[in-house]
């Protein structure tokens, strides 16, 4: 589809900075790139590898919004880079710089992986049964209200992209702090019915001021999630199950 956009010239600001080679400096470099229509900011970066940088650096795999790889920060606000839109911007300018708060790898790409690691160690991110119990491989799986199969499954929509982390002030300032992202997986498995841990088993996890009561409520996370799931919801949800939980 054309639009009003179509024919800029787009300047592109990127930082590059490859903190591998010793002696390197972070620097901004631009780039212009031609807008076509339905370009996004995945599209425009990798023609400038193409044609002007084979050795720009950033993260990409599904080109669907579904992989959260590309996560940067675009015009100030953590995003995905395979569904921005450049049309979107009335000024031909655009500044990219890495997401915030995880290992640099070099220009555009973060490490996400060690967070979410350290994240899904901490949570235990799997269904947790009964101790000691036998798993019966051809016994049938447990039945599920359709409804709370749904609100897993609402939560589950989380691609860990980390946009989130990125827009955390708590997650800034205390390390240990566990974020939004995951607050969202200690959600999806209290409200698991097949998820045998009690609130005071949460507790543990997250009843405490790198849990729950560090969230200083400024909502960087549901602003600037890009699949729009309800943080605010789910961190109030916590709180109230760990305030429970303390008594």
């Amino acid at each position: 589809m054309s639009g009003a956009n179509d024919g800029r010239t787009l300047k592109f600001h990127i930082l590059k900075y490859d903190p591998q080679q010793g002696g390197d400096k972070p620097r901004m470099v631009t780039y212009e790139v031609k807008e076509a229509p339905g370009m996004t900011i995945f599209i425009a970066l990798n023609e400038i590898r193409e044609t002007q940088d084979r050795a720009l650096q950033f993260d990409f795999v599904c080109r669907a919004g579904i992989c959260g790889s590309c996560g940067m920060v675009i015009n100030g606000k953590p995003d995905l880079a395979c569904r921005t839109l450049t049309a979107k911007f009335k000024k031909p300018e655009i500044t990219l710089l890495p997401l915030p708060a995880f290992d640099l790898i070099g220009d555009l790409s973060v490490n996400t992986g060690s967070y979410t690691r350290a994240m899904s160690e901490r949570v235990r991110t799997w269904i947790h049964d009964e101790e000691g119990k036998q798993v019966d491989l051809n016994e049938l799986e447990e039945r599920m209200d359709p409804d709370l199969a749904d609100e897993i499954y609402e939560l589950d929509r989380c691609i860990e992209c980390g946009c989130c982390i990125s827009a955390c002030a708590t997650k800034r300032m205390r390390d240990g702090f566990l974020g939004a992202m995951g607050f969202m997986k200690v959600a999806r498995f209290a409200v698991d019915s097949r998820d045998k841990r009690s609130d005071s088993d949460w507790y543990e996890v997250i009843g405490n001021d790198d849990g729950v009561f560090g969230c200083m409520s400024l909502m960087g996370c549901e602003d600037n999630c890009p699949k729009d799931l309800p943080h605010q919801t789910k961190i109030a949800y916590l709180r109230r199950k760990m305030v429970g939980a303390a008594r």
